[in-house]
């Protein structure tokens, strides 16, 4: 089955940016002109379901969701559930099929990501996740994340002779990977491990630029790949 939603994990406290996030949802920081969930929501406006997730200054954000995409559903937590908790509870929001997800802290210069993941997945995935190389990972600045083999499946760092890859916060899933998974407090990370060891567990590499956003700084870093124009 292709990919229908989307679901956009909006829901972090943004404490890696400081003051700048005091008052407001890091979702709501712009860059170059537009909120961040607006560079997300434009990822996502080809699909027929969008769910976003809140937390904190979630009032801020629900008001701005309600003006500029009022037909995307928004799923509260009064507590923090992290990624996998998080698209747990918004599983009934988002229906029946594989679900893209997407981080709303993340910009993109190049192809569509959630197109060029719905057009990879293939029946009998359990996660396929976009990945950028971690020396083409601007504002990034760790080690990366998973080693892909030759045939797509991904191994974890510490598992594999190099992390050569970056998880770029975005993905499909089967949600049926994140239902069976006890609790309602967990990130993604041992739905993945479990996808993993099952053979299950796919990636693509992203071909265009990519921004984490997650600390101050990565705003200028941003503001200047979208400067340089149309990827191609």
């Amino acid at each position: 089955m292709t990919p229908r939603a989307v679901m956009i994990f909006a829901a972090g406290l943004g404490t890696r940016m400081g003051e700048l996030t005091r008052t407001r949802p890091k979702p709501l920081i712009e860059v170059a002109g537009r909120p961040l969930i607006d560079h997300a929501l434009a990822l996502a406006a080809g699909f027929p379901r969008i769910v976003v997730n809140t937390h904190a200054h979630a009032d801020q954000l629900a008001a701005h969701l309600a003006r500029v995409a009022p037909g995307v559903r928004v799923s509260h937590e009064t507590e923090r559930l992290e990624t996998g908790g998080g698209l747990k509870r918004a599983l009934p929001l988002l229906g029946a099929g594989p679900v893209l997800t997407l981080n709303a802290d993340m910009v993109w210069r190049g192809p569509n990501p959630l197109a060029l993941l719905a057009a990879h997945w293939r029946p009998g995935d359990g996660a396929l996740l976009a990945l950028v190389p971690r020396d083409a990972a601007i504002g990034h600045g760790g080690a990366g994340d998973f080693h892909l083999r030759a045939d797509g499946t991904l191994d974890r760092r510490g598992a594999a002779p190099s992390a050569d890859f970056v998880y770029a916060g975005a993905g499909v899933i089967d949600p049926a990977a994140v239902a069976a998974c006890p609790g309602e407090v967990f990130s993604l990370n041992p739905v993945w491990d479990a996808l993993r060891a099952e053979g299950r567990l796919r990636g693509v590499v992203y071909p265009g630029g990519w921004v984490d956003v997650g600390r101050p700084e990565g705003i200028a870093l941003a503001e200047a790949e979208l400067s340089r124009g149309a990827w191609g």
